[in-house]
């Protein structure tokens, strides 16, 4: 794998946010990049794909669509995620269910998948994107928070178990991120957030993207089973 030649990226969750941001720096670099969404919404130059990764089918079918459009996939982003905040004590089964077939669940579908044509051509780059949560934790995100830490064991025994094909499974944790998602948040609560975190501010997107360009890069080869954070220095000891 050379950051000279083209290469087929699969992006899920690609259409807004840190995904977009990651699909767009991939497209940016020259790849053949493929974004996955449930309502459609890819950036320009993008395959957009529709797929619901909490459905086996929907995760083969959208393989199968980008392997014969763009080719096999060598780098795999596992970015979708979902999260439904609540206390523990009013946390139901769903919320808990949701949560984890989405984040931790879909993210072995799309990795098992994927690994079954690197493993074929012998190399490959497996990403996730977790979350500063899951190292921290957080109140009123027990299920956000125990997916994303989910993240780090399945990309450390991935790492270990598909090294010898030249096939690396890391983590990438954002912190706070300028997201639509954050952008709700209202003044007081943003300041008190910025208060925590080392920088003063929070990521631009493209800098959580410049972190998964990179492991995805020749320069991040001999990188595996590492937990990236992009935080700003909020989750700094863990």
């Amino acid at each position: 794998m050379s950051e000279t030649e083209p290469r087929v990226v699969l992006v899920t969750g690609g259409n807004r946010g840190i995904g977009r941001a990651i699909a767009e720096a991939f497209i940016a670099q020259g790849d053949r990049v493929a974004v996955t969404t449930r309502s459609g919404g890819a950036p320009e130059g993008a395959l957009d794909v529709t797929c619901d990764i909490t459905d086996p089918d929907a995760v083969e079918a959208a393989f199968t669509t980008v392997e014969a459009e763009l080719g096999p996939v060598e780098v795999l982003v596992a970015n979708a995620g979902i999260t439904a905040d609540t206390l523990v004590l009013r946390m139901s089964e769903d919320d808990w269910s949701r949560v984890v077939e989405t984040n931790l669940t879909g993210s072995f579908r799309l990795a098992k998948r994927a690994a079954k044509g690197m493993l074929r051509r012998r190399r490959g780059r497996i990403i996730f994107i977790s979350s500063v949560v899951g190292l921290l934790g957080s109140p009123g995100q027990v299920n956000y928070a125990a997916s994303k830490a989910g993240l780090v064991g399945m990309a450390r025994s991935l790492a270990r178990e598909l090294g010898s094909r030249s096939i690396t499974a890391n983590v990438v944790a954002p912190g706070y991120v300028d997201t639509d998602m954050t952008a709700v948040l209202t003044d007081e609560q943003k300041a008190a957030i910025k208060q925590q975190v080392p920088l003063q501010r929070y990521a631009d997107p493209a800098e959580v993207a410049g972190a998964v360009t990179w492991l995805a890069s020749d320069a991040g080869a001999y990188v595996t089973g590492a937990v990236i954070p992009v935080d700003g220095g909020l989750g700094m000891g863990h």
